[in-house]
């Protein structure tokens, strides 16, 4: 079969078909969907007591788009990594054109959780987060959901669930009605999204 290249348009048209890809240790890049799929609600993620204590602390500061390949770089676990170097590389890319966006939190100058992910129109398909302090990721996924609701989004896909992301507010929808909202939701224009013409 043949191998389809890695571009930033093909990112865009496999996103816009609700398909995301994910590699593996040898490097091998195929495409996947979920049936299950996972949203959060653009109102925002379930914020615990606890949770709401750190981000009133103080204790992180949180930043948008200023250290976009390190959060990538942050994301990659130790082995069984779906994030290849080719990913990075288009990622990136997508980043430069202006509709790849991470979070970056911040404990004094140093980088301790991060999530990222592509923007296009109102749709904003978030891929990984990482923490190297607690509640790092829950703080940044916060952010970005907020940031996306004050710029319009109407659809957040975190793609495939698992228990932590229930936890944390995620809801499941059949591939049906993803579909439905997915075709409305990347007609909007917002500051961070990719503009889509059909």
């Amino acid at each position: 079969m043949r191998r389809i290249e890695l571009t930033t348009e093909t990112l865009m048209h496999a996103y816009l078909s609700g398909l995301f890809p994910m590699g593996d240790e040898r490097g091998r890049i195929d495409w996947y969907t979920s049936h299950d799929r996972a949203l959060f609600p653009i109102s925002g993620i379930h914020v615990s007591r606890s949770l709401a204590k750190t981000i009133r602390s103080g204790k992180f500061r949180w930043t948008f788009d200023q250290a976009f390949p390190q959060v990538m770089q942050g994301c990659l676990r130790p082995g069984d990594n779906w994030i290849t170097p080719e990913i990075i590389d288009v990622f990136c890319e997508a980043h430069e054109e202006g509709w790849g966006h991470s979070v970056e939190v911040w404990n004094g100058e140093e980088l301790v959780g991060g999530s990222y992910g592509l923007a296009i129109g109102g749709a904003f398909f978030a891929e990984s987060m990482f923490h190297r302090e607690t509640d790092a990721s829950k703080v940044a996924l916060w952010a970005l959901i907020n940031r996306c609701r004050e710029q319009g989004f109407e659809l957040f896909d975190a793609q495939m669930m698992n228990p932590h992301l229930k936890s944390l507010g995620a809801f499941s929808v059949s591939t049906d009605e993803y579909e439905t909202l997915l075709e409305s939701a990347v007609m909007i224009k917002t500051e961070w999204g990719l503009r889509v013409y059909r």
